[in-house]
């Protein structure tokens, strides 16, 4: 069984964990269920997954938490079909309908639209979303029947691929499966009925999966059924370091990493090997051994030599 997370004033337990995300939970239903699993109120998630979808969701365990400041911004990788011809409240299948109408649109034509919507563009927030207004969620004003003016937000689709096109002969509601990489903040089914609005047909989100959190795939996540059965919940957790692997890796000398916990700076003489040049102020991970992250710390070029200077420290007192 897993030992209580707390021992002595330490964390125990602590690292990254990729869970598959089933639909009809909420992020937060997620969170709590590892809490309790854990005995461990200090759990976060590196971003919101809506409720009817399922895919990535990035738990943050124990001293992971100081992390989400820089796995936030993460790109993220979602596979998502939509239905066009039907508008919804909600923008995906959930929602009441608004409006409904056969439609014929072609390949070619979603593909112009996936163009023109591709890059860095401005997008409006939904009023079904967890962003706040006068103290207030928006979906709390959403169930209100209420509709507040949301200013446009900056966000880029790095990409947005047409994986099939099925044009809906019977039906008239054409669908297609895309996979989309997109910057923080973005909304997949705002996309979605922007594009159906953009082709003068209207559309919503029929379904979506998110693939991929920054380096986090679906293929490595755990379904809460596995994590259920887990007796030690730590062989499941991947070290913070994976989280950090454009930040360049400082390997620092075994007789360091008490100073460190301390929080005192390290001069190069405390060093085994550095993975890239550094400039003024560059953010580094000091680890030792290498993978084992010790702290993040900044270069400063003062003094004969220069030093690190930690600012974030991860390991508790050994």
């Amino acid at each position: 069984m897993l030992q209580p997370p707390w021992l002595g004033g330490k964390i125990l337990v602590q690292g990254i964990l990729n869970i598959l995300k089933p639909p009809g939970m909420t992020s937060h239903d997620v969170v709590d269920f590892i809490r309790r699993k854990l005995g461990l109120k200090r759990v976060g998630h590196t971003g919101t997954l809506d409720p009817p979808a399922a895919g990535v969701l990035v738990l943050l365990i124990g001293k992971a938490t100081r992390l989400n400041q820089y796995l936030i911004g993460m790109d993220k990788v979602y596979r998502g079909e939509i239905t066009f011809g039907v508008r919804t409240d909600t923008q995906d299948a959930t929602g009441q309908v608004l409006s409904s109408q056969k439609v014929a649109i072609t390949q070619a034509q979603v593909e112009t639209a996936f163009s023109h919507f591709t890059g860095k563009i401005d997008q409006i927030p939904p009023m079904v979303s967890a962003l706040q207004y006068r103290g207030k969620r928006l979906y709390q004003l959403a169930r209100e029947g209420r509709r507040v003016s949301r200013s446009p937000r900056p966000i880029e689709i790095k990409r947005l691929e047409l994986l099939e096109f099925y044009g809906g002969k019977k039906d008239g509601r054409p669908k297609v499966l895309f996979e989309c990489c997109c910057s923080k903040g973005t909304y997949i089914r705002t996309l979605a009925a922007d594009i159906g609005e953009y082709l003068g047909c209207g559309a919503h989100l029929s379904f979506l999966l998110r693939t991929a959190v920054g380096p986090y795939e679906v293929a490595d996540s755990w379904l809460l059924e596995e994590i259920e059965e887990c007796d030690d919940l730590s062989a499941r957790l991947l070290p913070l370091s994976s989280a950090l692997a454009e930040l360049p890796q400082v390997v620092v000398k075994p007789d360091m990493v008490k100073l460190i916990t301390n929080g005192n700076r390290v001069y190069p003489g405390g060093v085994e090997s550095i993975s890239a040049s550094l400039t003024p102020g560059q953010l580094v991970r000091l680890e030792q051994p290498a993978n084992r992250l010790l702290a993040l710390a900044t270069w400063k070029e003062e003094g004969p030599n220069g030093y690190f200077h930690p600012c974030k420290v991860f390991l508790n007192h050994e």
